[in-house]
């Protein structure tokens, strides 16, 4: 049986974070999104200790990170005026942990899937979403100029 309390309360956390920014409007255009992004929130639940991260190209329409356990690339193509996707390729290391492993599939789906893109804050923290039939995505852009692989080692 479900205890009633722990249900209600991610209820309300998942709500709190995905239902005040709703009506954003869809990004159209990759250019504001160049450089580094950390998945901070995945459907409602903290995830920042996957150390997942997107990182942007928009002028060679490139999507490289890392998912919790792998590296990834691809290139980005659009499936309509506001929505992407990408044929993703990606390393094959086992991941270490739970939470990796929840990170890695529900971050591939987004992506293999296809996903808006919104500017969006969650939390006191502004960002982006990526929202998928399945999954929602909240990211915070990272400071400094490294490449993917700094960030990771």
């Amino acid at each position: 049986m479900i205890n009633k309390k722990i249900l209600i309360t991610t209820l309300l956390l998942s709500l709190s974070g995905t239902s005040l920014f709703a009506g954003n409007t869809p990004l159209k255009s990759l250019n504001d999104l160049d450089g580094n992004w950390h998945l901070r929130v995945m459907d409602g639940k903290e995830v920042r200790r996957a150390r997942a991260i997107l990182d942007f190209h928009s002028k060679s329409r490139m999507l490289e990170g890392f998912d919790g356990c792998n590296r990834l690339s691809g290139k980005i193509l659009r499936t309509t005026n506001d929505r992407f996707f990408s044929k993703i390729t990606s390393t094959r290391m086992a991941c270490r942990q739970n939470i990796h492993r929840y990170v890695s599939r529900g971050l591939k789906t987004t992506i293999k899937e296809g996903f808006t893109i919104t500017e969006s804050k969650r939390y006191g923290t502004e960002g982006i979403t990526l929202k998928s039939k399945h999954h929602d995505l909240f990211f915070k852009k990272m400071g400094g100029t490294g490449s993917i692989m700094d960030i990771i080692k």
